[in-house]
């Protein structure tokens, strides 16, 4: 059981760290929120990892699977997801790039443009819940590690804990060191930099997401 536990968490490990949409997520709303707000996208999207492990576990993921308009449907809204968040982050750095000063301000106050920790957590659990690879990831990674003799509900919501700890732990030291960042990031050129590339790139994601879903 031990050692099951141990390549489950590396394996989770290696895919956590790998640069993907809640990592960007993170980043951006650091800029636009500060620390605590890149800590909440953060516990938002551990929340959301744990709840696809909860599903997975009482057969939903598999279903999906197996259900190819459900599963079309979730991926396209994930995708719209993604596109809206992009063209939020254009449209932030558009207003910057003509001089508004409104987007680059200190959160909270007069800044329309910031984003609380409320809204981050949401943004953060929205991002993961609507990815269903997130739970496809469960049904197709967690047989190769469940250790004989031992309850498949029961392991599979543990390694849900123990991937949503892994995903927690790493965003929130990103948020860290984002956090420590945040006097550079603000810079108005950094900032406009940032809110134009993560924007091009959650806009991409979307896109390409949507488009290998119809292709399928």
């Amino acid at each position: 059981m031990t050692a099951a536990l141990l390549g489950f968490a590396l394996f989770a490990l290696l895919v956590t760290i790998a640069p993907g949409p809640d990592t960007l997520l993170v980043l951006r709303n650091c800029l636009r929120g500060g620390r605590r707000a890149g800590a909440a996208s953060a516990v938002g999207s551990a929340v959301g990892s744990m709840a696809w492990a909860v599903a997975a576990a009482a057969g939903l993921a598999a279903a999906l699977q197996r259900w190819d308009a459900a599963f079309m449907t979730v991926r396209l809204v994930g995708a719209a997801y993604l596109v809206v968040l992009g063209a939020q982050a254009l449209w932030t750095y558009r207003r910057a790039a003509t001089g508004s000063t409104e987007a680059m301000g200190e959160p909270g106050g007069g800044d329309l443009t910031a984003v609380r920790a409320a809204r981050a957590f949401r943004q953060g659990l929205c991002s993961c819940l609507l990815n269903p690879k997130v739970g496809i990831f469960f049904v197709a990674v967690v047989p190769q590690f469940l250790p004989e003799g031992h309850s498949v509900l029961g392991v599979t919501l543990l390694f849900g804990v123990i991937d949503a700890v892994i995903a927690a732990g790493w965003l929130l030291l990103v948020a860290l060191c984002a956090g420590r960042l945040l006097q550079w990031l603000r810079r108005p050129k950094v900032h406009r930099n940032l809110e134009r590339g993560t924007g091009g790139v959650l806009l991409a994601l979307g896109i390409g997401t949507a488009a290998e879903t119809l292709r399928a």
